[in-house]
């Protein structure tokens, strides 16, 4: 028993590999229209014919900071193709995001999600939470947690949207 119990906490210790893209079956898209850093609103029928990742993010979250570099090279990979990201911040200070950009630039709106009513409203009770909208404006996949956004099973599944 006490080699079980120890052999059970080696494995807790083990980090945990992201999980691959999960279909989404919890219902409607919610709605989505929120201000940039800029002041230019954005709503997620501006984006309809287009696959959308929006990622709910914070630059508290570590996992949410390591993943963003990848969320760029995949966007500039699918550059000029019916692709757009959306980063929504949870909550934070604008001056603490735009500190953030300074370190890493992102070429994909930075949305302010200032009472969090948009992260519940998607369910996104963890961070960061990568929602993959189709075309036709229903969200087709969720990921919780960081992933490498550039791996090619990733690129694939959008790659299928794509041709929709």
């Amino acid at each position: 028993m006490k080699r079980f119990f120890l052999v059970w906490l080696m494995l807790l210790a083990l980090p945990v590999a992201a999980q691959p893209l999960k279909p989404w079956a919890g219902g409607a898209t919610p709605p989505l229209e929120l201000q940039d850093l800029h002041g230019k609103k954005h709503t997620l029928a501006d984006y309809r014919g287009k696959v959308v990742l929006v990622n709910f993010w914070a630059t508290w979250c570590a996992p949410c900071r390591e993943e963003m570099p990848s969320i760029e090279r995949l966007r500039s990979s699918l550059q000029g193709r019916a692709f757009a990201v959306l980063a929504v911040n949870l909550a934070e200070p604008e001056m603490r995001i735009a500190k953030f950009l300074e370190t890493m630039p992102l070429n994909f709106p930075v949305l302010l999600d200032r009472e969090a009513k948009a992260a519940r409203a998607w369910q996104a009770k963890m961070l960061p939470a990568t929602y993959i909208i189709g075309p036709d404006g229903t969200i087709r996949y969720r990921h919780l947690g960081d992933l490498d956004w550039s791996k090619p099973e990733v690129r694939d599944a959008i790659a299928a949207l794509l041709r929709q």
